[in-house]
């Protein structure tokens, strides 16, 4: 996990309950944290690979685990990267 992280820049494991990465992004306002929500929303569906994301004003928390392992695999690292990119 500690390996693959620093592939994924700016994200940090969350080891409580479910080992996950998450990210907060900062957007201008509240319209470009949904645009940036739903441009994740269609990277997630042609992925086939949904993180959690939650939504307070302009920031955006993104949470990502592997749901059928209930924790951290590879796919979770290579979906930080296409968000980011």
């Amino acid at each position: 996990e500690d390996e693959l992280l620093r592939s994924a820049k700016g994200w940090e494991i969350d080891r409580t309950a479910v080992h996950k990465i998450k990210k907060v992004f900062t957007l201008r306002d509240f319209g470009e944290a949904i645009d940036f929500v739903n441009h994740i929303a269609k990277i997630a569906d042609r992925e086939g690979h949904h993180p959690v994301l939650h939504i307070f004003y302009k920031r955006v928390t993104v949470e990502l685990y592997s749901h059928e392992i209930v924790g951290l695999s590879e796919n979770d690292f290579i979906m930080a990267a296409k968000i980011e990119a």
